[in-house]
């Protein structure tokens, strides 16, 4: 699939993200939202003029923009066809809960002695609650990367950080591949709030061992739902 004129508009509504001084980093984080969102969703062509346009953007900064997205491995690029979104293979999903169960675990095991600074994790717990009232399953899944973002940053790394940021944004394009959201986040809720009860009780061992086996579990159910996705073409073609 490619870039459309639909929802061009709300794009250029991002404009005022960039500010007086455009750059390729502005533009980039811009997008990575949007690939985030679903905006763009896996296996999408994107366009230099429409998004070049929409943006107000030189059609350099925008491939720089590009570069830089496809070094964190969002966007690919394919030789006299063009830039497209990035459709993981089952093995890159898989890795990528691998690189979760090492860092988020690690931080876990090393936050010392507690209070730990909790709010954020009880924003996105919260954020989930509403999210599943409401039945909007997509932004349920935001909940929970906002927890685990939230949850790595107790580490205060910025380079941990900086680190999850990318594994995360892979992960959602998996996400995007997955057609019963409500089957693949709402289980989850219930377990952040495990996790941040052991937290707040100072039970970092107890955290750990929760979120090394909620790790596990998510793993194995995206891992097959995805790979029946794949097997069935569900990726789009440029």
């Amino acid at each position: 699939m490619g870039t459309t004129g639909a929802g061009l508009g709300e794009l250029a509504d991002d404009r005022a993200r960039l500010g007086r001084t455009s750059t390729a980093e502005r533009v980039a984080d811009i997008l990575r939202d949007r690939i985030a969102e679903g905006f763009f969703p896996p296996g999408t062509r994107l366009s230099e003029d429409s998004i070049g346009g929409a943006l107000g953007v030189s059609r350099n900064t925008l491939r720089e923009a590009f570069r830089l997205l496809t070094h964190e491995r969002l966007l690919v690029h394919e030789l006299n066809r063009g830039v497209f979104v990035r459709v993981l293979a089952v093995e890159d999903v898989a890795d990528i809960y691998r690189v979760r169960r090492l860092v988020e675990c690690a931080v876990v095991r090393g936050l010392g002695e507690p209070p730990y600074a909790l709010e954020r994790l009880v924003a996105a717990v919260e954020q989930g609650a509403r999210a599943a009232h409401e039945k909007d399953w997509t932004v349920l899944g935001t909940a929970n990367i906002h927890f685990h973002r939230e949850l790595v940053a107790l580490a205060r790394s910025p380079r941990t950080d900086e680190l999850m940021r990318g594994v995360l944004a892979e992960l959602r394009l998996a996400f995007h591949m997955v057609d019963d959201a409500r089957r693949l986040h709402e289980p989850y809720l219930a377990r952040n709030r495990q996790v941040l009860d052991a937290l707040r009780d100072g039970d970092t061992a107890g955290a750990e061992r929760l979120l090394a086996r909620y790790l596990d579990d998510s793993r194995e159910q995206l891992v097959e739902v995805y790979a029946r996705r794949i097997e069935a073409g569900g990726a789009g073609e440029g």
